[in-house]
């Protein structure tokens, strides 16, 4: 763990930490009392700093999870934002990250093909090991955070909603929580809804939000969204399961951070009914 730069962002205590682990850029925020909540974002290049976001605006995800925990009283979570890998030089990065390995290379068949990706090459689970084994547990030190002990959450849009609902299940002893802003079901159709879903835990430990915009990209994901909501309610996913359309949001960052105060909650209020999916 190389550190890399501190930065402050408007109406946020404290500093927001830049590091690196082998190559792999990642920022954290905390607030300054101690927390037992830990949130985990994909593409940690828009969750904070406006200079490295990709369209010049971020999710201000710290200025949501401090809202909405003053409104519950609680501590605001830990967030630790990971980069994907892509650069000039590896100009597919983020997909190799973020696309749910072991489902394509099972056979799930890309909807979105391209020649220039083998499924060999898909990074998906060494992504989320480095995320869980080495990223979590370094600044959860740092942070003296005791991660037996801690609620952690994951959250990402787009491909990263497909990389959130993938790690959940994969790892439903370490997070508790997936919330997937417009999961790219684009990109492997009914298929890779069904590896998805059926790969999630049973119901009754663990709390899933999955939401979808009408415009841009968002306007595809319908009859996906709707199939994934059916696949939860036959599997038994009610009481910590919510899936929500937002008309005329899109496939942005901006969009997405309009309403992430609903998703916070969702996670951080444990009395909260989240039955109406």
């Amino acid at each position: 763990m190389q550190p890399v730069k501190s930065f402050r962002i408007g109406g946020v205590s404290g500093n927001v930490n830049r590091i690196e682990f082998d190559g792999r850029l990642v920022d954290y925020w905390s607030p300054v009392a101690p927390t037992q909540r830990l949130l985990i974002a994909h593409d940690g290049q828009n969750v904070f700093d406006r200079k490295t976001s990709t369209r010049k605006s971020t999710w201000k995800m710290a200025h949501s999870a401090i809202r909405v925990s003053q409104e519950l009283g609680i501590t605001p979570p830990a967030i630790i934002a990971v980069f994907h890998s892509r650069s000039a030089s590896n100009p597919w990065g983020r997909i190799l990250d973020l696309a749910p390995q072991d489902p394509f290379q099972a056979g799930v068949q890309p909807t979105e093909a391209n020649d220039e990706i083998a499924l060999d090459d898909l990074q998906g689970n060494h992504y989320l090991e480095q995320i869980t084994e080495e990223i979590a547990p370094a600044i959860a030190d740092a942070l003296q955070m005791d991660l037996n002990q801690t609620n952690k959450a994951i959250i990402g849009s787009s491909m990263g909603g497909l990389a959130s609902l993938y790690a959940l299940g994969k790892r439903p002893d370490f997070f508790t929580t997936c919330l997937a802003l417009s999961p790219h079901w684009s990109a492997g159709h009914e298929p890779l809804v069904d590896a998805l879903i059926d790969a999630l835990p049973a119901p009754g430990e663990h709390r899933v939000w999955m939401s979808r915009g009408t415009r841009g990209l968002d306007k595809n994901y319908r009859p996906f969204q709707d199939y994934a909501d059916q696949k939860m309610a036959d599997a038994g996913w009610h009481e910590d399961f919510v899936t929500r359309v937002y008309k005329n949001s899109g496939h942005t960052e901006r969009s997405w951070s309009k309403y992430l105060d609903q998703p916070m909650k969702f996670w951080l209020d444990s009395h909260l009914p989240s039955s109406g999916n």
